[in-house]
């Protein structure tokens, strides 16, 4: 008899463990609390704006990105079919990875490969000697900690790492305003939080990882969808799953987990009006921290104790939202993402419509839009240049107004004018925002988690010491270390093999890769520096560098 697992959650890490289930014999439902399928990884319609039999204009949470360095959730793309190939035919490269400043036209990061510490400090200044106010010893100091990060072992990266922020560890206070900016305020596009917050366990091996991928020729270190995200990924990804015998409920909240006699004997559900109890064998809880730790009781802590780690992660969220500009005329900007160094919101875009060759947008909305400014707005606790407030305590409207002149004022440089207020069309903000708060600040329905310092420890196994319940979502401890989709998959990966294991199942496995190994050339140089630093750190010394 096929064993039933029960999913709560139908976002990335949902869908990734029902795949890998289901194409091991088992009956697997999904219950997703919203009416479209996909998490924050979802596209949405901009309801309303379609007319005349015209699609609504397509929306999302934020514009969904692959860098090169995912494994695991470029694996899932390739297993899904669409049309005559899979949906990781539909990843299109970028070419360009623009900065824009207040002060200086587009400044493009240049591509160029180098292996050794001296040589990673010329590819340093290659990449960012552009008139932003580096000095050479700030180039050299961060290639410095980089290269730290290269050749410290893994038990040091875990164990030491995990207990210092960036801003500490690259020493950002003793260098350059421009260092601090630049290399200590990255970690607000990246991962939504501040570089003294964040910890370097994290940042550190990201910030060599990205690098490198930029630097490397032949290939894009990151790649886009050719086409709405669930057009070309959610929705073939869920037929697919369903032809496969998957049975997926949309407006689905789970209300409770009921853990009894240290079992979970059901969860409550309430869905078209209805509220019922459903049973499984297994149940995998694929929500996002600050959904789970409210979930986790009294009676599943007497069980597992260390569940009280998820608990205290429900605090460590930040803000990373989208915003869409629909335009009269297309507005390239660049071949790839332009990061707006000195917008006070940490904005981050993409012009879409250059990598979407075969969407036709006059089929949307009154069909008039030729391009749409995709935008991630990143610090939402700093004041605005327009009204003086944060993004938390500004109406729709006014986010509005103040991200579009944020960016204006970081592209209409030195005499060019980028974009003009003639080409908007209209806008839609990302439906998580909501601004139904009596304290005029608006609330975010779906945050995203942030690896404190020393937050490590808090972060759960997907398994749990309650035999039949198991995690999957991006606060499970992985390899990938960073809330993406690549670590919502990894975590169901490694919540499917914990439930193989139990079961004592002769299935293969799901595939876990290692992360940010940084290989260089064909033979594996940093090994020998990572044995040296683990002995070192046996005997209790500090990190120097050097190989065996």
């Amino acid at each position: 008899m096929l064993k039933k697992v029960a999913i709560l959650g139908g976002g990335v890490a949902g869908l990734s463990a029902a795949h890998e289930l289901i194409v091991r014999g088992y009956e697997v439902s999904v219950y997703e609390f919203k009416q479209i399928p996909g998490g924050k990884a979802r596209s949405m319609p901009f309801v309303g704006s379609g007319t005349g039999g015209r699609k609504d204009l397509p929306g999302e949470h934020g514009f969904r990105l692959f860098p090169r360095f995912y494994r695991h959730v470029v694996d899932t793309l390739k297993r899904i079919p669409y049309e005559n190939g899979s949906v990781y035919d539909n990843l299109t490269e970028v070419t360009r990875l623009d900065i824009a400043t207040y002060n200086a036209p587009l400044l493009p990061l240049l591509a160029k490969i180098e292996f050794s510490l001296d040589n990673l400090l010329v590819l340093i200044k290659d990449l960012f000697d552009n008139d932003l106010g580096l000095t050479i010893d700030d180039m050299e100091q961060y290639g410095r900690k980089l290269w730290q990060i290269m050749t410290s072992c893994d038990e040091r990266i875990r164990e030491e790492y995990n207990l210092i922020d960036w801003w500490e560890f690259i020493e950002a206070e003793q260098q350059s305003p421009a260092f601090q900016k630049i290399f200590a305020g990255f970690t607000k596009t990246l991962v939504a939080c501040q570089s003294k917050i964040a910890n370097t366990q994290t940042v550190g091996p990201v910030a060599v990882q990205m690098t490198l991928d930029i630097t490397t020729p032949g290939t894009s270190f990151v790649r886009l969808l050719n086409g709405p995200t669930n057009d070309k990924w959610i929705y073939p990804w869920l037929t697919f799953l369903q032809d496969q015998g998957l049975n997926y409920y949309l407006g689905a909240s789970v209300e409770r987990i009921n853990c009894i006699e240290g079992q979970i004997r059901s969860a409550s559900i309430s869905m078209n009006g209805e509220k019922f109890d459903i049973e499984a064998d297994y149940y995998i809880a694929a929500f996002p921290v600050e959904v789970m730790g409210k979930m986790i009781t009294d009676t599943m802590l007497e069980v597992d104790p260390s569940l009280q780690g998820v608990q205290r992660l429900v605090d460590s969220v930040a803000w990373m939202n989208g915003i869409q500009y629909y335009l009269r005329e297309d507005v390239p900007i660049t071949h790839g993402h332009v990061i707006y160094l000195d917008a006070p919101w940490s904005l981050t875009s993409v012009s879409q419509k250059q990598f979407w060759p075969e969407v036709n947008l006059s089929e949307y909305g009154d069909g008039t839009v030729k391009g749409i400014l995709s935008v991630d707005i990143s610090d939402w606790d700093t004041p605005g240049i327009l009204f003086g407030k944060t993004a938390k305590h500004c109406t729709a409207d006014e986010i509005k107004a103040e991200v579009w002149a944020q960016m204006k004022l970081s592209l209409n440089v030195d005499g060019a004018v980028i974009l003009e207020d003639s080409v908007l069309h209209s806008w839609f903000l990302d439906t998580d925002i909501q601004f139904d708060n009596p304290e005029h600040a608006c609330t975010n329905m779906e945050p995203l988690l942030i690896n404190r310092v020393g937050t490590w420890d808090d972060r759960p196994e997907a398994f749990t010491g309650i035999p039949n319940l198991f995690l999957a979502a991006d606060y499970v401890r992985t390899n990938t270390n960073l809330a993406t989709m690549e670590g919502a998959n990894e975590a169901a990966r490694r919540a499917v093999n914990a439930i193989l294991a139990r079961d004592g199942s002769e299935e293969e496995p799901c595939k876990i890769w290692e992360m940010y190994t940084f290989e260089l050339g064909h033979i594996d140089v940093l090994k020998l520096y990572h044995i040296h630093d683990k002995r070192r750190l046996d005997k209790g010394l500090p990190w120097d560098g050097k190989m065996l």
